[in-house]
């Protein structure tokens, strides 16, 4: 048994998804698209009990899932720089790596795949999200073809490295537009997959996730401003899914002007540190 553990998991924002329920939260998830970036979150565990993000005492009902489905008793330390509930995949990369750190420490020996499907169903279950925690475990610029955890989803990917960028003006209620009417949303999502597979570029991620947001009816006056601009000054942005934030995959941001946060695309998924 090991004495202590950390897990790293990246970031991801989703440019455009289809929602898929099932009764079955292995089953359940979507189809879309996006991006992991080198900004993340880091999990450790301590001796006791509850939950700390960044300092500060906390409650993510995705990491509660995971120690229950693991049967583990500890505090999980969360630390993250991104800006929280704004289409960054947070909640998600905590129940994935409450997921591999404890694997770790209580030798529960179980598998990768085995892994993310405890945290993918933990997050469905939580309502939380769809397809973040599968496309964590794989890093880059992953496209989930089929819904659900690794036994049932199927995933490709843009091969692309280089920087992204981001402004954050908030939170966007993920559980409220997922557990909604989604009819709208996912025949949107679809048609943006379809493109993508077709021509598997990130400037067709780009275009496609801009189509989708407005498709689906997603677009708030501020993002689409900022699009705009970026679009004004030759870049290409979107709209990261599910919050009010806006990134570009290059120096779009900056370029139009915007004090961005900037990072990577993440070339390598969760893994243990």
């Amino acid at each position: 048994m090991a004495t202590s553990a950390s897990a790293f998991v990246p970031g991801h924002v989703t440019g455009f998804f289809s929602a898929h329920p099932n009764d079955d939260p292995t089953k359940a998830g979507s189809r879309g698209a996006g991006v992991t970036v080198s900004e993340g979150v880091t999990v450790r565990l301590e001796a006791g009990n509850g939950l700390e993000l960044n300092g500060e005492p906390a409650e993510i009902e995705s990491v509660d899932r995971v120690l229950g489905a693991l049967r583990a008793t500890a505090r999980v330390v969360v630390e993250t720089d991104l800006p929280l509930g704004a289409g960054f995949g947070v909640s998600g990369a905590a129940a994935l790596g409450t997921a591999l750190v404890i694997n770790d420490v209580f030798d529960r020996e179980l598998s990768e795949n085995e892994l993310v499907t405890i945290a993918h169903g933990a997050e469905v279950q939580a309502g939380t999200g769809l397809g973040d925690v599968v496309a964590q475990a794989r890093g880059g610029v992953p496209i989930r073809l089929e819904p659900g955890a690794p036994a049932h989803g199927a995933m490709d990917g843009i091969p692309a490295r280089g920087t992204v960028e981001y402004v954050s003006f908030g939170e966007l209620n993920t559980e409220a537009i997922i557990s909604g009417e989604t009819t709208m949303l996912t025949a949107a999502g679809q048609r943006a997959l379809s493109a993508l597979v077709e021509e598997p570029t990130v400037e067709t991620l780009m275009e496609n996730s801009r189509r989708f947001a407005r498709e689906a009816e997603l677009l708030t006056p501020r993002v689409q401003e900022v699009i705009e601009d970026v679009s004004a000054a030759g870049g290409e942005a979107a709209m990261a899914m599910l919050g009010e934030t806006v990134f570009s995959v290059g120096t779009g941001l900056s370029d139009a002007g915007y004090d961005a946060e900037q990072c990577e695309i993440c070339l390598t998924g969760a893994h243990l540190q």
